[in-house]
């Protein structure tokens, strides 16, 4: 069946795969090294409480089934070495119909925590990861050519993510169409890495070459995806290129990666292919099933991203098969940062010895330079930086992180870089404040060693002890 396999493609297959495979296990080692505090049994936001309220048809999740720390702890450490066994190759030597279930036991283990996960798993890379992961079970293994289908529908996913992208910042920020939006960015940007204050301080012309660039690499690239090779591949280089940028000026936990590894696999990459028999009629039918059930359910999809109401990072199936996705489509112009401090003193005044909790990725200490966290995701930084542009999108954690710090509790200080006060020793009162946080000029870093300049803003949670949470 010539029609249906494109041995070509062969090893540009096993990339894709090794490559999927290692962000499925940097999904599920942060899984299970952050479960506990966010959503464990004494966790902000507790599973058992959400399965409690929410129907299984809603959220499909084992967790529905049986719901225990350890064995969330079970889900996640066995995503992670199945994942390490793909990585492996393991998919490779076993049959194809042994490959395929193996490929589906990390979609299914990583389903079950995305549909309980709340707020700590409302991003746009989890449906990313999962609908991506989804179509990887039909790729095959070197018993079959890869799948002609399959191979388009990823680039279809591909093409949804570059296109919706560059469609919401048109249709979002004027500062995306005026060029103007990286004057702001790489210091707005939810958590900046090593190299955003140099980013920052590019030349203003050079801003908007970047944006100019990433309108044509989002807007004009993705429709040559589907064009004959090797247009295709230098397609997906350039998109390659913007991952990797977008790499070194900031932290996006796995979205750039996975989107490299998307266009990995439109890359036809030189190799001589093995031979290989006809595809078993089972696995033709199931293949060409699922990818006519995928092109019916991308309507909705579809609908969203010409719609001038588009909507980013939605799912429209609780399978997260095929979902919308975006970035951006407003940039901040200044950055607030919510700083959490504790205080021993019996009364909470404001000459009390106030000592600040560092969190691990998100701006704290002034003189403590941003550090790479990506593609790893460190999800509660992420949420304080949300915190700080509306404390609705707090409301739902927020006083059950003062409460396990007023407690000293365990799980949540290994969350964070650093905590002035020991388990055994927590504070007394907990409060936060609002700081507005710049990049330090080149002679303040000079002067001051400090990377960043802040301002005192406003008060954002009034001192609080034990029993007022």
């Amino acid at each position: 069946m010539e029609w249906f396999g494109a041995p070509e493609y062969w090893l540009t297959r096993e990339v894709f795969q090794r490559g999927l495979a290692a962000l499925y296990v940097v999904a599920f080692l942060t899984a299970a090294l952050q479960f506990r505090p966010l959503l464990g049994e004494r966790g902000m936001l507790p599973v058992s409480r959400f399965v409690a309220a929410v129907p299984p048809r809603r959220s499909p999740s084992l967790f529905h089934l049986y719901v225990s720390d350890r064995f969330f702890a079970l889900v996640a450490w066995t995503g992670c070495a199945v994942s390490v066994a793909l990585l492996a190759g393991l998919g490779s030597v076993v049959p194809l119909w042994g490959a395929m279930l193996l490929w589906l036991v990390p979609w299914l283990l990583y389903l079950s925590i995305v549909n309980v996960g709340q707020t700590w798993y409302a991003f746009g890379w989890e449906s990313l990861l999962l609908e991506t992961g989804f179509l990887a079970v039909f790729l095959g293994n070197d018993e079959v050519a890869p799948p002609v289908a399959v191979l388009y529908l990823l680039w279809w996913v591909l093409f949804r993510v570059e296109f919706g992208a560059g469609l919401i910042k048109m249709r979002g920020d004027a500062c995306w169409r005026n060029l103007t939006c990286l004057y702001h960015h790489h210091e707005t940007q939810p958590m900046p890495g090593p190299l955003s204050r140099f980013f920052h301080h590019l030349p203003r012309p050079l801003h908007r070459v970047e944006a100019a660039a990433n309108h044509v690499t989002q807007l004009v690239v993705p429709f040559a995806l589907f064009a004959p090779q090797p247009v295709a591949s230098a397609a997906a280089a350039l998109m390659i290129l913007t991952q990797l940028w977008l790499v070194l000026s900031g932290n996006f936990a796995w979205l750039n990666w996975l989107t490299v590894v998307l266009a990995l696999s439109a890359v036809r990459l030189p190799s001589d292919a093995p031979e290989v028999s006809a595809p078993p009629p089972w696995y033709v039918v199931v293949v060409l099933a699922v990818s006519a059930l995928l092109l019916l359910l991308s309507f909705r999809p579809v609908r969203n991203m010409v719609s001038r109401r588009q909507v980013m990072n939605r799912s429209f199936d609780p399978l997260h098969l095929v979902n919308t996705y975006g970035a951006f489509g407003s940039v901040s112009r200044v950055r607030y940062e919510v700083v959490i401090e504790g205080t021993s003193a019996a009364t909470p005044g404001a000459d009390a010895d106030w000592r600040a909790y560092e969190f691990r990725g998100k701006p704290g200490d002034p003189r403590r330079r941003p550090r790479q966290f990506a593609p790893y995701h460190l999800r509660l930084d992420w949420l304080m930086w949300f915190a700080a542009l509306s404390p609705a999108y707090a409301e739902p954690w927020f006083g059950a992180l003062v409460r396990r710090l007023l407690e000293g509790d365990r799980d949540t200080l290994r969350l964070l870089r650093s905590s002035p006060f020991p388990p055994d020793a927590p504070p007394r009162y907990v409060r936060a404040r609002l700081f507005r946080y710049r990049f330090s000029t080149r002679r303040e870093l000079r002067e001051t060693g400090a990377w960043w300049q802040r301002t005192y803003v406003r008060d954002f949670a009034p001192p609080t002890r034990l029993g007022d949470v």
